[in-house]
């Protein structure tokens, strides 16, 4: 079975004021960075628009009313100081859901081995209630989700941006059934992830790494913290919200992580994944905002994926 990528012009289009970080050159770097012939054997897909069901399985029906409501059809929208909306915005960003929710039945049903989802805008700061953060909907959290409608019990979510997730840490706090998982730069936006913070259920698992910190602290928390967590987990799905503004250059981010860590981090969860949940696994995009870095920091994590 293939590796499937997920990609739309959609994703492109969607609009940042001007000098914006989360700006359409980062989709464009990515996607062409997965044009190499070492890529050739991907199956490219087109993601569908995520229905109104998939997306309340994680938002609420007020806040996706809202979103809809206030999708621009000329100009900008503002929910908060960093995300916005334009005239494509809101097809983008159900893309992007649909991209997750296409991408974990192809897994499910055993007709892909995983998957990468190659999007913006991201989504691990969107809380069930509010966008933020450059995000609109989790699709991380939202795949996790629509897993458990093919049989998965229990899902998790893995996430290396050097941004904590708060907004699926806030999907999943009180279901015992979901885990998630980040190692993230401490103090860092958007304040969220102490490693006290455990869950309603024990099923949250942080592991903030001070700034500066390098690829041996990063190996560390994953494979003594990160990783036996979700192995103690068992997982039936894994999702992982892959975000490579932890590089050592992204001009976000103050970890000094390297393609090499990314890569590493990508076999690391895929072992656990094979063990626990018979291999199934999708990856989306999150954060990256150094054009190079990201490109070819995407492209070892597909690299990876796809050797998994």
């Amino acid at each position: 079975m293939k590796t499937l990528l997920y990609t739309h012009p959609v994703f492109r289009r969607h609009e940042v004021p001007p000098g914006h970080v989360e700006r359409p050159e980062r989709y464009t770097w990515v996607e062409e960075a997965l044009q190499a012939e070492e890529f050739s054997d991907l199956d490219r897909r087109v993601p569908p628009l995520a229905s109104a069901v998939e997306i309340d399985r994680v938002h609420t029906q007020s806040y996706r009313e809202l979103v809809e409501e206030n999708a621009p059809q000329t100009g900008l929208a503002q929910f908060d100081a960093d995300t916005f909306m334009g005239p494509s915005s809101l097809e983008a960003a159900r893309r992007v859901a649909g991209a997750a929710v296409a991408a974990t039945e192809a897994v499910m049903k055993g007709e892909a081995k995983n998957a990468f989802i190659a999007a913006r805008p991201p989504g691990h700061h969107a809380t069930p209630e509010r966008a933020m953060g450059f995000c609109i909907f989790n699709a991380a959290a939202i795949a996790a989700m629509h897993a458990r409608t093919f049989g998965a019990r229990r899902v998790a979510v893995l996430d290396f941006d050097v941004h904590h997730g708060n907004g699926t840490e806030a999907a999943f706090w009180h279901d015992q059934d979901a885990f998630y998982a980040s190692s993230h730069e401490w103090p860092q936006y958007p304040g969220t992830g102490r490693a006290s913070d455990r869950g309603a259920f024990d099923n949250i698992a942080n592991a903030p790494l001070m700034t500066a910190s390098g690829g041996d602290a990063f190996r560390r928390a994953w494979g003594e913290k990160l990783l036996p967590a979700l192995s103690d987990f068992g997982p039936d799905f894994v999702v992982i919200s892959a975000g490579f503004d932890a590089h050592r250059d992204d001009p976000l981010g103050g970890l000094a992580l390297t393609e090499a860590d990314f890569a590493w981090a990508m076999a690391e969860i895929a072992a656990v994944a094979k063990d626990k949940a018979q291999g199934r696994l999708i990856s989306t995009l999150e954060g990256g905002y150094d054009l190079a870095a990201l490109a070819s920091s995407a492209a070892a994590h597909v690299k990876a994926l796809m050797a998994a």
